[in-house]
């Protein structure tokens, strides 16, 4: 620094200590102003998609999609569960009915199964093998559809199941559907004995081949958004299950709501997130203040650097209501960011300070002193971390765009306030004098005393870290970013793995219903493609035959079906006489080739021996409570008739074609997507046939190029301009070398380390090697720097400079640490990975690169004269 500099900054110096109060006073006020802007302006988004820049191809496709079709946009998916089909359906209709009707949180309900259309034609979207099965099992259970439809009754059930046990045997089988029949009953009794929900499905017991799973409903519905809420999506989703359990859809009748979709997703994502960073800034107040207290040893400069730290924070949060207006999943962390590196600043001039005062200067010329000793390394080290922040924001990449642009500030912020209002405090709080800790002299003793052996072993281990930069993975799937113990997330899970239910579906918007339906017959080619539905898909083939056996089997049991006047309900007498004979009944085929039959009489003579009259009736509840709507089905189903698109419903046509004549074509992948490497496939296969395509799997995996790209470019551009800086400040090619030579070791023993603990990169964490660059160099720019001040060669081991590096790289890392504690995993990688990259850098600049100085300057003096 010139003589003319260094008396500008001496006067500066001078100015801001002897203005102390007046600048406290302007800093709180300023503090003040920007809290009462950022509390009421500062929103969180936690769109994924977002992040990614519309400009980028598949950011346009999707906009273009949810234009054409806004009511597939962030949709909630209401997903009903329970044991019993009919009540599953009865419920996921009566939630749609109720959502639709409230217009005030919901703008669209899509619940197609509940359409009576297809109670009605149902049966033509079976299989034709499908229907001639059907038809057959339906025809042999005449008998019981006939008893049952005159009395459906514990009393009509007894008087079918004695004729079914009188027409066989003693020791004959039943037939397979009876004996299948007597075991759900058995089921039901256990049920209601054990005080658990369930009721007989009579639907599945008619089924040979019913799941073993339970029942499951799918209801989409589109919630009003409020914008102005840190939750937007919350009240629709507090409406939807307020509506559920009026409904009574809960444990308690054998149902279970869960919630999933985007809106769901994000909403879970976002409290994830909040919860995480909370905490994250809890911990990290408490371990940076501990370390402080540890490293600085005074309450007052501890309070002076705080204070300065929490204005810090204050002004940055306001600049980031004011330049972007809103916090992404990622920009989020800006505040546990600035802790970390704010403070920073804070410790290297506090330890300056600290280092004058103790070697006999005045309170005044100490203070000056240290703005004159950092000033430098300080500004250095702010611009440079900076620059590691701006250089996403020429990225595609708007999540890191946005964080790189408020941290970038917030760096500047904590530069100017720990040269300005850190000494003004200090200027009014003053620290009293002391003698110097012994062991601030020996920090680095035991490094210099072996250089070569240090940097011999760090060469080696640099290249052996070279095998695991190919090694490094990338993780382009958001979700595996989210708290997988949330609901939504379980829930997403479940209906990707069922290929019935799958939500890893890609779609295409198309100009018209026949183009739609000519990209639905291209994609059907593909292999990793399974099915592909256009509007033209909801018209039944092979109708001709299908009517048929409609026809055929409404002639066989459609009297049967025909309401009539059914037998009065039985009383309590007529329900104890009916359990009797049902009970001889079934214990007369309780043999063992009839185990159903056998497990029945079982549990009836376990619950006769103790059954009041309510448990009677409840039990004739569970056992035929399910019949008449199967009954009334089977009858409405039987009044099929041919349909052409022109009959399809105009609620159905909406969703597949709009006012415009655009159309969607819907693809679904051939196997489950339970894996990134299928759903990759899943999504390269759609996008070379058709490049428009969007939906969950596409965008996914696009985004995960996108990112990569972004910190390809992000890093070198770190690398370029952080380059350029030291270069015109520091003017000296082996002092630029010095300086980036610890952090490019510390990139490769951070990559290795990544490797070895089994660490991908992902959406969050990518922004640790453009930060590292940024801040990894500040370390070595401190030593650098004060090792070339100092007269004699090895004397900064001596200064406060080794420990100011030490305390502020730990206050880093306690920073970083504590996001490693989220319950969202994409938050809790990020401070991990964050942690092992400044631990390396630590290591690299207070280990390996004194030793490289130590070595540089024994060359110099073997060839001084």
């Amino acid at each position: 620094m010139s003589r003319a500099a260094e008396r500008v900054v001496l006067r500066s110096a001078g100015g801001i200590v002897d203005r102390g109060p007046l600048i406290v006073v302007l800093a709180v006020a300023l503090a003040a102003v920007a809290l009462a802007y950022a509390l009421p302006h500062l929103r969180i988004d936690t769109s994924t998609e977002e992040m990614i820049s519309a400009e980028v191809p598949f950011r346009q496709n999707r906009i273009a999609f949810t234009e054409a079709f806004p009511q597939f946009r962030d949709p909630v998916v209401a997903v009903i569960e329970g044991t019993a089909p009919e009540r599953v359906e009865q419920a996921a209709t009566a939630l749609a009915a109720a959502l639709a009707a409230d217009d005030a949180h919901f703008a669209a309900v899509e619940y197609i199964e509940g359409e009576p259309f297809f109670a009605t034609h149902g049966l033509l979207y079976l299989e034709l093998d499908e229907l001639a099965t059907l038809s057959d099992r339906l025809a042999a259970a005449q008998p019981l559809l006939a008893a049952l439809a005159a009395d459906p009754s514990l009393r009509g059930l007894a008087d079918f199941v004695a004729l079914a046990v009188a027409e066989g045997d003693a020791d004959d089988a039943l037939p397979p559907a009876l004996d299948r029949l007597l075991g759900a009953m058995a089921e039901v009794v256990a049920a209601q004995r054990a005080e658990q929900a369930r009721v007989l499905s009579w639907r599945e017991a008619l089924q040979e081949d019913a799941g073993n799973g339970p029942a499951r409903q799918l209801v989409i519905v589109q919630p009003r958004i409020d914008p102005g809420s840190l939750a937007p999506a919350a009240p629709a989703i507090e409406a939807l299950r307020a509506e559920a359990q009026t409904l009574g859809i809960d444990g308690a009748h054998g149902l279970e709501l869960r919630l999933t979709g985007a809106a769901a997703l994000d909403l879970e994502e976002l409290e994830s997130v909040r919860s995480g960073a909370s905490l994250a800034a809890l911990l990290t107040t408490l371990a940076v203040t501990l370390l402080l207290v540890w490293g600085l040893g005074s309450l007052r400069l501890i309070a002076a650097t705080l204070i300065t730290l929490a204005i810090g924070l204050i002004l940055t949060a306001a600049f980031a209501a004011l330049a972007i207006g809103r916090l992404n999943l990622i920009s989020i962390t800006f505040a546990v960011l600035f802790v970390g590196l704010g403070v920073d600043f804070g410790i290297h001039l506090v330890l300056r300070y600290r280092e004058a005062l103790d070697a006999g200067g005045g309170h005044r010329s100490a203070l000056c002193a240290a703005i004159q000793g950092v000033g430098r390394p300080l500004s250095l080290s702010a611009l440079c971390a900076a620059l590691g922040f701006l250089a996403f924001v020429p990225t595609d990449y708007l999540g890191l765009a946005e964080l790189g642009i408020i941290s970038a500030a917030g760096m500047v912020i904590a530069w100017l306030l720990s040269l300005t209002l850190l000494p003004a405090l200090l200027s009014t709080m003053r620290a009293t004098q002391r003698k110097p800790p012994p062991q601030e002299r020996h920090l680095l003793a035991g490094v210099l005393d072996r250089p070569r052996a240090v940097v011999g072993l760090a060469v080696m281990l640099g290249l052996a870290s070279l095998f695991a930069l190919p090694r490094i993975a990338f993780d382009f799937n958001p979700l595996h970013l989210k708290d997988p113990e949330s609901e939504s997330v379980r829930t997403f899970r479940a209906l990707a793995a069922d290929r019935a239910t799958s939500v890893d579906v890609v779609e295409v918007l198309a100009g018209s219903l026949a183009e739609a339906d000519a990209i639905a017959a291209r994609l059907g080619q593909q292999e990793e493609v399974g099915q592909t539905l256009t509007l033209s898909s909801f018209v039944p083939e092979n109708q001709e035959a299908k009517l048929a056996l409609i026809d055929e089997l409404a002639f066989l049991i459609g009297p049967l079906l025909e309401p009539g006047a059914a037998a009065p309900p039985p009383d309590d007498a007529a329900r104890q006489a009916a359990l009797t004979r049902l009970a001889a009944s079934v214990e007369a085929a309780a043999a063992d080739a009839n185990p159903g039959a056998r497990r029945f009489a079982d549990e009836l003579a376990g619950f006769l021996t103790d059954a009041t009259a309510p448990a009677r009736a409840a039990l004739e509840a569970r056992l035929v409570a399910t019949l008449p709507d199967l009954l009334a089905r089977l009858r409405q189903a039987l009044e099929a008739g041919p349909v052409t698109l022109t009959d399809l419903p105009q609620s159905l046509r909406a969703r597949w074609v709009n006012p415009a004549g655009q159309a969607r074509v819907v693809a679904a992948p051939a196997e489950p997507l339970t894996d990134n490497e299928p759903l990759a496939a899943f999504a390269r296969a759609v996008l070379a046939v058709e490049p428009r395509a969007t939906g969950t799997p596409i965008i996914v995996t696009e985004a995960g190029d996108a990112v990569i790209g972004a910190f390809q470019q992000a890093s070198w551009l770190a690398l370029g301009l952080i380059t350029l800086l030291l270069a015109l400040v520091l003017r000296r090619l082996r002092d630029i070398l010095l300086v980036l030579a610890p952090l490019a070791l510390a990139v490769l023993f951070t990559a290795a380390s990544a490797v070895i603990l089994g660490l991908s990169l992902n959406f969050a964490n990518v922004i640790v090697l453009p930060l590292l660059l940024g801040l990894g160099v500040s370390g070595a720019i401190h030593v650098v720097m004060r090792w070339r001040e100092e007269a004699e060669p090895g004397r900064m081991a001596a200064t406060s400079t080794p420990r100011a590096v030490l305390f502020s790289a730990l206050t880093t890392i306690a920073s970083f640490g504590s996001l490693a504690v989220s319950r969202h995993l994409g938050l809790a990688s990020m401070g991990l990975l964050l942690t092992i990259a400044i631990l390396c850098s630590l290591v690299c600049t207070l280990v390996v690169l004194p030793s490289v100085l130590a070595l540089v300057d024994r060359k110099d003096r073997r060839s001084a004269p």
